[in-house]
């Protein structure tokens, strides 16, 4: 029995010169091309969707140092004490998860959801956490020494009792945020937003950066601030302080201190 070979693959030109060329050729040959590409690109479409599902399977992976849950959600868990030191966690969904004494050092959390979650007491030394979504979140506790919060949305997140050494907050979104009894020595908040901040009692050596900060009615009662930098009298006369407020050389007490309590 004869069996008919299978005609060699040939080129778009070579098509259409096989239809008898001209107009009517081209056409001929552009639809023949036409359906071995879709073909073509059925089969590349069905590899790239088992690529998929093979990536999205790290979502169930376990949880562990270095993990990839980039992408993942991870909304509303239990994941108190969990270990995910230098773990790939950019753009994750951990809104309303309990992630207290977590271990996130040298985590990746860029760009993660962390709306009303809680990080007490978590380790994040190193951590990248810039531009996440963390509004009325709970940081209090937290050691984020070298941490980088840089642009993150922190509206009335709580940083009381954090240890925040060389954190790096510049253009973050920190309206009502609290760092009362916080230790924020050598921490930098060029062109964050503090309104309404609070830094009662936090304790710090060495310089703080405010360069450009917007410090309306931010609260700086008692705080020793001889050693900032990039403070200008603007930016002292928007805020709430009081004769136990220590400013920079240069910088004088605004007739408006104290503020009524907000």
């Amino acid at each position: 029995m004869h069996i008919p070979q299978s005609e060699p693959n040939r080129s778009f030109v070579a098509t259409a010169e096989g239809e008898g060329g001209g107009t009517a050729g081209l056409k001929r040959a552009v639809r023949a091309y036409g359906k071995r590409s879709i073909l073509g690109l059925s089969a590349l479409l069905f590899t790239l969707g088992l690529s998929d599902l093979a990536y999205a399977a790290n979502c169930k992976g376990p949880s562990a140092p270095g993990a990839d849950w980039s992408d993942c959600n991870k909304k509303q868990l239990m994941l108190g004490g969990i270990d995910l030191e230098g773990g790939n966690l950019a753009n994750t969904d951990f809104t309303l998860t309990d992630l207290r004494g977590a271990n996130l050092t040298a985590a990746n959390l860029e760009k993660a959801t962390l709306v009303r979650s809680s990080l007490a007491g978590a380790r994040a030394d190193k951590a990248n956490f810039a531009k996440v979504e963390a509004y009325r979140s709970s940081f209090a506790g937290i050691s984020a020494e070298g941490a980088s919060f840089n642009s993150s949305e922190l509206q009335r997140t709580n940083f009381s009792g954090a240890k925040l050494t060389g954190a790096d907050f510049e253009k973050a979104e920190l309206g009502r945020a609290n760092f009362d009894k916080a230790v924020i020595t050598g921490t930098r908040f060029p062109m964050a937003n503090l309104s309404r901040a609070t830094f009662s009692g936090s304790t710090f050596e060495g310089p703080l950066d405010f360069t450009d900060a917007f410090m309306f009615l931010t609260r700086i009662e008692g705080v020793d601030l001889s050693a900032a930098t990039g403070l200008e009298q603007e930016q002292i006369n928007l805020t709430c302080g009081d004769s136990a407020t220590k400013l920079p050389q240069g910088l004088t007490m605004p007739t408006n201190w104290p503020c009524p309590v907000d």
